[in-house]
C-alpha cells in the first residue's frame, strides 16, 4: 500500500513538472506600432520645427542627404563602412561621436537604421539620419541613451570595402 503511495505522489509530481513546462510561445509580446507611431509625430514636428529639408523613407526613417559621395556601391550586409559621426538625441543631447577619428564597423552588425540610410550615399558622402526607436535600440537602455529614444544621426562616409 505505502508503495502504490509513494508512486501517485511522483506522478502527480512528475505531471506537475510538465504541466509547468511552456511551450514554443513567444517571449515578449511587444508591440512596436503605437512608439513608432508617437516616434514618427515626434520626428515630424521636429523636422517641422527645426526647418530641416528632410525625406521620409519608406521604413519610416527620415534622411537628409548633405553629400551624395561618389560611386556605385552595391551594399551588403557584410559591407565594411568606415565613417564619422555624431549621433545625438532629438533634445540636442550628444550621446556618441567619433570626434574625428573614423571608426569601420560592418553594415550588418549596426542599427537598422544606419543599414537602411548608409545606402543613400557612397564614399565621401555625407547623410543626417532621424530614427524611429525602432529602427534604433528600442526599449533598451543604455547610460547614454534611454529606451524608446529616436536617434539623430550626422554620418560622413570616409570609406567603403
Amino acid at each position: 500500500m505505502m508503495v502504490k503511495f509513494k508512486y501517485f505522489i511522483l506522478m502527480i509530481c512528475l505531471a506537475g513538472c510538465l504541466a509547468a513546462c511552456k511551450k514554443n510561445e513567444p517571449v515578449d509580446d511587444y508591440d512596436p506600432t503605437p512608439q513608432f507611431k508617437a516616434d514618427t509625430a515626434a520626428i515630424s514636428a521636429f523636422v517641422k520645427t527645426n526647418n530641416i529639408q528632410a525625406t521620409k523613407d519608406a521604413s519610416g526613417i527620415f534622411y537628409q542627404i548633405l553629400e551624395p559621395g561618389a560611386g556605385s556601391v552595391t551594399y551588403q550586409a557584410s559591407t565594411k563602412i568606415t565613417s564619422n559621426y555624431e549621433g545625438k538625441l532629438l533634445n540636442g543631447t550628444v550621446f556618441d561621436t567619433t570626434n574625428g577619428t573614423p571608426i569601420s564597423f560592418i553594415l550588418g552588425n549596426v542599427i537598422v537604421g544606419w543599414q537602411i540610410g548608409i545606402q543613400k550615399i557612397q564614399k565621401g558622402g555625407k547623410i543626417r539620419l532621424i530614427i524611429p526607436s525602432v529602427y534604433a535600440y528600442g526599449t533598451r537602455s543604455s547610460t547614454s541613451v534611454p529606451a524608446n529614444s529616436i536617434l539623430d544621426f550626422t554620418i560622413t562616409l570616409t570609406d567603403v570595402q
